[in-house]
Formats: structure tokens, sequence, C-alpha cells
């Protein structure tokens, strides 16, 4: 079985990151995680989380670098090749479309949310200061 591809964003602005909680009536509800979402046949990781951060922000990401490529396997046998990148440009207002809370957090904050399973291991990093420690404040 192969895994679905998925891009997400570690935005950044003032020291914190945006965290973002599911609806109640989505997959693994009220679970938290970064923006993104699956990249469609055809698109690249770059197109498809701008194209994501549009659909569920309303904003004109300047996608960064990436900053953390990873596999999770579920219990279920979903499969999920995660592509984190850093995002701190865009325009527009951020408008909650489709996720049950916005929160913009510190790094060591994140790791009292109770992430999606994949998400974990990026936020355990970024609570431990290993991944944008630059970028956030403490």
């Amino acid at each position: 079985m192969s895994n679905r591809l998925v891009v997400a964003a570690l935005m950044v602005q003032d020291g914190k990151i945006l965290a973002c909680q599911r609806g109640a009536k989505q997959a693994m509800p009220l679970k938290w995680e970064f923006p993104g979402g699956k990249v469609e046949p055809g698109e690249s990781n770059v197109a498809a989380l701008h194209r994501e951060l549009e659909e569920e922000l309303g904003i004109d990401a300047d996608i960064g670098e990436e900053v953390m490529h990873l596999v999770h396997n579920y219990r279920n046998g979903l499969g999920v090749e995660l592509h984190f990148h850093l995002v701190t440009e865009f325009r527009g207002e951020i408008v909650n479309r489709i996720f049950h809370r916005l929160r913009w957090s510190f790094a060591a904050e994140l790791p009292g949310l109770d992430f999606l399973a994949a998400d974990k291991p990026i936020v355990a990093d970024l609570a431990a200061g290993k991944l944008l420690g630059d970028l956030l404040a403490s």
C-alpha cells in the first residue's frame, strides 16, 4: 500500500507557530495539526501547500524551505508521507475556513495540544528547540 503524500506548513509569526484543530466532523476529530493537506496527482509539494493554505486559511503564502520529512503509519493501515515547509510570509488576513479552532502557540506549548500522531515527532523537535530555534520565541 502506498502512503498518502501530505504537505504541511510551519507558519511562524512573532515567534509563534500556527496550530489548527480539526473540526468535530472531520476524520480524527478535534486533533491538532499544522495547516496543509493532500498533494494531488501531478501537483508539486509547493503548489499543493500554496493551494491548501488558500483553501483553508484564505491566504497567499510564500512557501519556504522543507524543514522535515517523515513517514507515519497509523494502526488502521493508513500511511502518510509528510513534508513540512516553513512559511513566514503571506498576503491577506487569515480566515478560518474549515477548522474548529486556530491558535498561535509558542513551541514549548505545542506538546500540550492533542496533535495527530503523525505530527508528534515534529512537535517534539520544535518544543526541544531542534528546529527553527532562531525563529521561535521561548
